[in-house]
Parts: structure tokens; sequence; C-alpha cells
């Protein structure tokens, strides 16, 4: 397996590479968003890694170019408060994204949840969950085949835990990455959401609840 680094920071670029290296991929470290172009042009990974504050240019216009060129999984890799590039990122090609810093076991479990969504597939294809199948690229849910119609937030909360095909989401990786707030305002609005998208789905155990960390999707 072939992963493609995109960071500048040589300490954390350094670990990583030594992390994955270890669990047997082959990893190609590159420092900037051109050297990343180039090397996903001449030879293709089968994952890439791209932090979203490089030097030379912006983590998104380099994602927007990889995407030019390539179906390649992205994970975008981001600072803890970096809310924006997040969202940014995933609406502009990226598959996933991870917070900084990170555990090897989480970066593994993202990078393996990637390559199953999108492995042999010009796009991403859609998430099921028994009879509920998740569109994210028509930002769609449908039950028993038929059409459910979500609000935006909504969506995103279910989308956020079906990217991760049934691992765990902490509910301030959840609040942050859909409402870019953890206060308690924000924890009662994501428990709101969560008990509407079960009503609305008529499927309460398509989101299941990891007490005392998060939410899953379930099976």
């Amino acid at each position: 397996m072939r992963a493609l680094l995109v960071e500048d920071d040589a300490v954390l670029g350094a670990a990583v590479v030594r992390a994955l290296t270890g669990e047997g991929f082959r990893v190609r470290h590159v420092t900037s968003g051109a050297a990343a172009l180039a090397e996903v042009a001449a030879d293709e990974p089968d994952v890439v890694l791209l932090d979203m504050g490089l030097p030379d240019r912006d983590g998104i216009g380099v994602c927007r170019g990889i995407r030019e060129i390539s179906r390649v999984p992205i994970i975008a890799v981001t600072g803890r408060g970096a809310v924006d590039a997040r969202v940014a990122g995933l609406r502009n090609g990226a598959d996933d994204y991870i917070v900084k810093p990170f555990l090897v076991e989480e970066l593994l479990a993202r990078i393996d949840a990637v390559l199953r969504r999108t492995r042999g597939l010009g796009v991403a294809p859609a998430v099921v969950a028994g009879d509920v199948e998740i569109d994210l690229a028509r930002r769609s849910v449908t039950v028993a085949a038929a059409e459910i119609t979500l609000a935006r937030k909504e969506f995103d909360l279910l989308a956020a835990l079906a990217r991760r095909e049934g691992a765990v989401v902490a509910r301030d990786e959840l609040l942050d990455e859909v409402w870019g707030a953890t206060d308690a305002s924000a924890r009662r609005t994501l428990e709101a959401h969560v008990a509407l998208v079960r009503s609305k789905l008529g499927r309460p155990e398509v989101i299941v609840t990891a007490r005392g960390v998060g939410y899953r999707l379930g099976k």
C-alpha cells in the first residue's frame, strides 16, 4: 500500500512516516503542494494525507488540484481549531479529515475506512446501514428506497457518522465538525438532532449511542 504524506512539519512528518512504514506502507513524504501534485501525477498513490496548512499554497487548492487529475482518497490533516479548513476540505474533494495531534491507531482506522469506501471506484459510493442509504455526493438519504428529507445540519450529522462507517465519533468531534462549537448549548443541540434524525428515518438503530463517548453509524 502506497501513501503520499504532504506535511511541512519535519518532526511530525518523520513520525508519521515511521508509523506507517511500520504498518507495511510504502510512504513518499513531500513538504509542498507543488510537490504533492507532481507526485500524484507521476505515480498515483493509494491514499494521500494532506496537511491543509502548507507553506507554498493553500491546502484547499491542492485538494482541488489533485481532484482534477485523480480520484485517489484524500485525508485532510488540520489543526484542532481549523474548523473552516476541515469543512472546506470535505467540500473540495477530501474524503475524510483527521485533527492534529492524532494517534497512529486513529490514522490507520481513517485510512482503512476511506480505502474501503473508495477502492476501485471513480467516486465514493453511498454508505448503507440496513435499508438506509446515505449518498454523500448527492446529499440524499433513502429508507427502503424512499427518499427522506433532512435539514442541512441533520444531514451533516448523519454524513459525519457515515464517513467513519461504524467507528465511534466523539461528541466534541461531531460538534466541532457540524456546528463549530463544543459548549453546553451545542451539546444539547447535538442530542436534539440525533433524536430528530432517528425519528425522521424511522430507524433509531441507525445512530448508535456509545455511552460517555459519542455516536456511531449502526449496521
